[in-house]
């Protein structure tokens, strides 16, 4: 028997995929519990229907992300820094602060989506990155000073 996996089952496939199990397995366990829907005519289309909606809300999300990443390359954070004899900081900066500052910018942006390369522990201009989807990357500015 055919039917449309709603969510992952282990050892028998992924979500929205169309497998071929025993009559018995599929009616027994699979749609009893919820796993699965029979495959036919009806299904099939609702499958495909989602399928599309889902495409349509990914390339919208890419289109957003890639219009913030316009916004965000031209955006400068800086930050007044304590420093000691030798022209070295005290502690570093980290994705935290750089979020709040882009949040007081007006940018809502989680610090888990911020990356560095290098500890932002000496003054000056440093590169960072920030995910904004996973094939949206922008590089954003922080100088300290």
């Amino acid at each position: 028997m055919k039917v449309i996996l709603l969510t992952d089952v282990k050892k028998q496939g992924k979500k929205d995929q169309i497998i071929d199990v025993s009559d018995g397995y599929a009616t027994n366990f699979l749609i009893n519990k919820g796993l699965a829907v029979p495959y036919n005519d009806t299904n099939k289309k609702k499958l495909e229907r989602d399928l599309n909606n889902r495409a349509l809300a990914e390339e919208n999300l890419i289109k957003e992300c890639e219009a913030l990443k316009k916004k965000l390359e031209n955006v400068v954070v800086k930050f007044k820094v304590k420093t000691g004899k030798d022209g070295r900081m005290f502690g570093t900066i980290s994705s935290k602060q750089i979020a709040d500052e882009l949040k007081k910018m007006g940018y809502d942006i989680d610090k888990k989506k911020i990356t560095c390369d290098h500890s932002l522990d000496s003054l000056g201009t440093h590169i960072v990155k920030v995910n904004l989807h996973k094939k949206v990357v922008c590089d954003l500015k922080v100088i300290a000073e």
